[in-house]
């Protein structure tokens, strides 16, 4: 995330789908050698990031996303595009899409599968929890699902990852959250190579959970929660984190 707080600059398209600025978000984690091992790749830099990336990629048996951070927007079409992954995805997990408009599964190689979900984003988290098979569900982005859950109650823990650019405009993860009782407490700071990396557990004022925020020992009538990463946003099946 940006200093000002975008996840995406202006303009994103088929060409530049992180806007305009926006690859400069994620230039810290391209040379990593944690991050190119899981892209096929070799070499690689070793530095304070590579545990927050190592962490990251543990224990993840699916991802959720938002239309948009899959590609596009509106109906398919006749001839609908794949999105922005290419053809061997750096999932290599279930992912699933919260969308307004239905369509068959894509599977890709290296075993990404996009499944296509109406019906909001609790289904979309219950069929997730349900490939995870145990494992944790990373919340994958954009930001206006990512808000969705954040106001849903659904995060359970927040990775940021600040990195020290203005965009000045674009996809602001924190916007339109209108009356939503969040609260931050953050459980740890690491400092790397042009990013720093925030974790925070998110506490929320809601039904089933105490005026302070913190989990009630009850249990609950809603799907736990979900996890984000991208920056990396996650909720956790078992532990929960997210990036961004």
């Amino acid at each position: 995330m940006s200093l000002d707080g975008f996840i995406a600059g202006l303009n994103q398209s088929e060409e530049n789908p992180l806007g305009e600025g926006g690859m400069k978000l994620h230039e810290w984690v391209f040379g990593l050698a944690a991050w190119r091992e899981r892209q096929g790749q070799d070499g690689g830099e070793v530095n304070a990031s590579t545990k927050v990336v190592e962490e990251s990629l543990e224990n993840i048996g699916a991802t959720v996303m938002g239309r948009n951070m899959f590609g596009g927007e509106g109906p398919w079409g006749d001839d609908p595009w794949d999105g922005w992954w290419g053809d061997d995805p750096p999932f290599h997990m279930p992912v699933f899409i919260v969308t307004h408009h239905p369509r068959e599964p894509v599977t890709k190689k290296g075993g990404t599968t996009f499944t296509f979900v109406t019906d909001g984003i609790e289904s979309a988290l219950e069929h997730a929890r349900a490939a995870a098979g145990g494992k944790d569900v990373s919340l994958g982005g954009g930001a206006n699902v990512a808000q969705q859950y954040l106001k849903a109650g659904l995060i359970d823990e927040m990775q940021i990852h600040l990195v020290p650019v203005l965009l000045g405009d674009g996809a602001r993860l924190f916007d339109n959250l209108g009356g939503a009782d969040v609260g931050l407490e953050c459980t740890r700071v690491i400092e790397a190579p042009g990013v720093t990396h925030l974790t925070y557990r998110v506490l929320h004022s809601l039904p089933g959970r105490s005026k302070q925020g913190h989990p009630l020992d009850v249990v609950s009538e809603k799907p736990r929660s979900a996890d984000h990463t991208w920056g990396l946003l996650e909720s956790r099946g078992t532990r929960r984190q997210a990036l961004k």
